[in-house]
C-alpha cells in the first residue's frame, strides 16, 4: 500500500501529548508543529489512528505537495493531480483551507481554485464531476498554503474525531473530548490508582479516564469518517480494523474512578454519557457538594474544572471556590496530586497553595492552565494562604 506523510492536527499546546500518544501507538514522529504532528503511513494507518487517537482532530493524508505563487499557479498544478484515484465521480467533497499568502485577500477564493482543478480533472477523466459544498460528512480536501508552499491533504475525519459519539448530553459549557484526554496525559495518573473528579459537569474528564485505563479504543462509537467516501474504500478493511483495536479492550478496572456534582441534572448527563461510552459501571457517580466527594486512600489524582468567572462580575463570586478547592487539597487528599484546570489566573492564585507546575492549554480562544499540586498531610504554608490577594 502506498504510505504517504500524514498529518494529525490537534488544539494549539497539546502536540506534546499527541506526540507521545502516536509514540505509544507504535507511529515514529517525523515533525512537530505548534497545532500538529507529522508520521507517515498508509490509508490503514489513518483508519486506525481515526479509531485510535485520543488527543487529536484530524488525521490528514498527504497527496501533494508543491510552490505556487497565486490562484492560477495552484490550479495549473492541482489540475495535474490524480483526483480520479480518490474522489469518485457521483460523489461529494468539500475544501477546507488554512491560508497565508500575500496574493490572495480572499482564502475562499483559494479553495474554490483547487475545487475547480478538483472538479475540472475529474470531469475530464470520468466524464462526471462531483458534487461540491460545506458538508462535513463526506470526502474532504484540506489545503494548506503559506507563502509560496502548498500542501494537499485529504482530510480522512470528517467531523473531527474529537466528537466520539458518547455524549449525547453535553451539559453546559462541556470540555471537548480531546482537551479532556489532554488535560488526563499531563497528569501524572497512572491509570492504576484513583481518579477523582469532583464538579465533574457532563463527565467527560471521567468517562475520558474510564476508557483510557480500560484501553479502549476512543473512536468505536463513530459510524462515519471522511475516508469511507473515497474513492477504492472497502468497508471489509475498516471493519477489519475496527475488530482488531476493539479486542484490545480491558472489562473491569482494580481502583475507582469517582465523579461527582452538585447538580442532580449534570450527574444524570454524565451517567447519560458514560453509559453511552460503555463505562457507566466502572465510574461512581454521586450527587454531592465537591466537599462532600468521596476521596479513597492515595496515591492518587484529583482533578477540578471549575468555572473561571469568563463574565463580567462572575470572578469574585468564584474567589472562595477557589480557596475552598485549596482547602479540600490540603485537609483531605494526602499522597495525591491536585489538578485544576482554570483560564483565570488570578482565580488560581487563590488556591492558596505552591504550584508544582503550570501547564500550558487553550480551550478554544480562551489560554488557560493546569495548575499541578503536590499533596501531603500538614498545615497550609503561611506563604501561600494569602497568595492572589491585593
Amino acid at each position: 500500500m502506498i504510505e504517504n506523510t500524514i498529518l494529525v492536527t490537534c488544539p494549539k499546546a497539546c502536540s506534546s501529548f499527541l506526540r507521545s500518544e502516536l509514540k505509544e501507538l507504535g507511529y515514529e514522529v517525523t515533525r512537530e508543529a505548534p497545532a500538529g504532528v507529522f508520521t507517515k503511513g498508509t490509508m490503514e494507518d489513518c483508519m486506525r489512528l481515526n479509531l485510535l487517537l485520543r488527543t487529536g482532530l484530524r488525521v490528514l493524508w498527504e497527496v501533494g505537495n508543491f510552490r505556487a505563487y497565486d490562484g492560477e499557479r495552484l490550479y495549473q498544478k492541482a489540475v495535474r493531480m490524480p483526483w480520479e484515484t480518490w474522489i469518485p465521480a457521483d460523489g461529494y467533497v468539500s475544501i477546507g483551507s488554512s491560508i497565508r499568502n500575500d496574493t490572495i485577500n480572499n482564502t475562499n477564493f483559494a479553495g474554490l481554485r483547487l475545487k475547480d482543478a478538483l472538479v475540472d480533472r475529474i470531469r475530464e477523466r470520468r466524464g462526471q464531476r462531483p458534487n461540491t459544498g460545506n458538508d462535513s460528512d463526506k470526502a474532504m480536501i484540506f489545503l494548506y498554503w503559506h507563502e509560496k508552499d502548498v500542501c494537499i491533504y485529504l482530510d480522512t475525519s470528517g467531523v473531527p474525531i474529537s466528537n466520539r459519539g458518547y455524549r449525547v448530553s453535553p451539559g453546559q459549557a462541556p470540555m471537548r473530548e480531546n482537551l479532556a484526554a489532554s488535560v488526563i496525559r499531563a497528569s501524572r495518573w497512572d491509570r492504576k490508582s484513583p481518579f477523582v473528579n469532583p464538579m465533574c459537569g457532563s463527565g467527560t474528564l471521567a468517562v475520558e479516564a474510564a476508557l483510557l485505563a480500560t484501553n479502549r479504543p476512543a473512536g468505536l462509537l463513530r459510524e462515519n469518517f471522511a475516508f469511507m467516501h473515497l474513492e477504492g474504500y472497502r468497508p471489509d478493511d475498516f471493519y477489519r480494523i475496527r475488530s482488531e483495536i476493539k479486542d484490545q479492550g480491558s472489562a473491569k478496572l482494580d481502583f475507582p474512578i469517582i465523579a461527582t456534582d452538585h447538580s442532580t441534572g449534570a450527574v444524570d448527563a454524565a451517567l447519560r454519557n458514560a453509559e453511552f461510552a460503555g463505562v457507566e459501571h466502572l465510574i461512581e457517580f454521586d450527587v454531592c457538594d465537591f466537599k462532600d466527594t468521596r476521596i479513597p486512600e492515595g496515591p492518587g489524582v484529583m482533578v477540578f474544572n471549575p468555572e473561571y468567572g469568563d463574565r463580567m462580575g462572575e470572578e469574585e463570586a468564584l474567589v472562595s471556590t477557589y480557596q475552598e478547592i485549596g482547602d479540600l487539597f490540603k485537609q483531605k487528599c494526602p499522597g495525591y496530586w491536585g489538578y485544576i484546570f482554570t483560564g483565570n489566573p488570578s482565580l488560581g492564585k487563590r488556591v492558596g497553595l505552591k504550584t508544582r507546575r503550570k501547564i500550558e492549554f487553550y480551550n478554544g480562544p480562551i489560554e488557560c492552565r493546569l495548575l499541578e499540586y503536590e499533596l501531603y498531610a500538614g498545615t497550609r504554608n503561611p506563604k501561600y494562604a494569602n497568595q492572589g490577594k491585593e
